[in-house]
């Protein structure tokens, strides 16, 4: 799971930083396509069965109001100021690594801006209560006490995880709830923590590609997503790109003061 969730974290790392105006989607599913041949891993989203759908993408890339599950395309092309969620899902002798990050496209407006920080605060303040003995809703209530007070809305439609073996495994772990109910974490699970987060609206529709879920209102929306481990004092994060030895340096390149 470790060696896992780091490859998968060194191809979102490399995919967010090519990002810029003009690309389109399909670009950089195909550059996180070919990354991912050459370091010898394979895409767990590409090939993903939901009934009689089958997922076409090596990643979910979705912009602005795009929720999740965003296919990419040779039409969607970025521009300044869109957003763009890139969530990268690996298989690496047969364990999943699973993370996501919310970027801008250029510069984006003040509210949008704070959207992204109050939706990646949300989901480290989830990972601090996914300690052993600790209950699901502990994760979920830190989730939606965050955003909500914020001002944004959680969307209820879409859950984090546990993982392994396979890409979504039992338990669900919603990003709203009641602390201290739910399930029991023990040391040594594996678990994503994924918020989604809307400006205004928590409502969603589906996409007539079947995959992609979009905001009702049109506005914005961000995820963010960690594959972690249960432990005692904290969980450990698996998702740190290669390259860095300690994920504090890590964390502060991505979240300057």
């Amino acid at each position: 799971m470790r060696r896992a969730g780091k490859s998968a974290a060194t191809v979102l790392d490399r995919l967010c930083s090519m990002v810029k105006p003009g690309m389109s989607t399909f670009e950089i599913d195909e550059a996180g396509g070919e990354l991912m041949s050459t370091m010898g891993i394979k895409s767990a989203c590409k090939g993903y069965r939901s009934g009689h759908r089958v997922f076409p993408s090596y990643t979910c890339l979705s912009v602005n109001e795009e929720v999740v599950h965003g296919i990419g395309v040779k039409e969607r092309i970025l521009k300044e100021g869109d957003v763009i969620s890139v969530d990268v899902c690996i298989r690496e002798n047969g364990f999943i690594g699973d993370n996501c990050r919310t970027i801008p496209v250029g510069k984006v407006a003040p509210e949008i801006e704070r959207l992204l920080r109050v939706t990646e605060e949300s989901l480290f303040l989830g990972i601090e209560q996914a300690v052993d003995k600790n209950r699901v809703g502990d994760v979920s209530n830190a989730v939606q006490s965050h955003v909500e007070s914020a001002g944004f809305a959680v969307i209820t439609n879409f859950v984090g995880h546990g993982v392994g073996r396979s890409l979504h495994e039992d338990p669900q772990i919603p990003n709203f709830g009641k602390s201290g109910t739910g399930m029991k974490f023990r040391k040594g699970m594996a678990i994503c923590i994924e918020p989604m987060v809307n400006i205004k609206s928590p409502q969603i529709r589906m996409a007539q590609d079947g995959w992609t879920a979009l905001a009702v209102d049109g506005l914005p929306s961000a995820h963010f997503e960690h594959t972690i481990l249960v432990d005692n004092g904290a969980a450990e994060i698996l998702t740190i790109p290669d390259g860095y030895e300690k994920a504090e340096q890590f964390f502060a390149d991505l979240l300057p003061a």
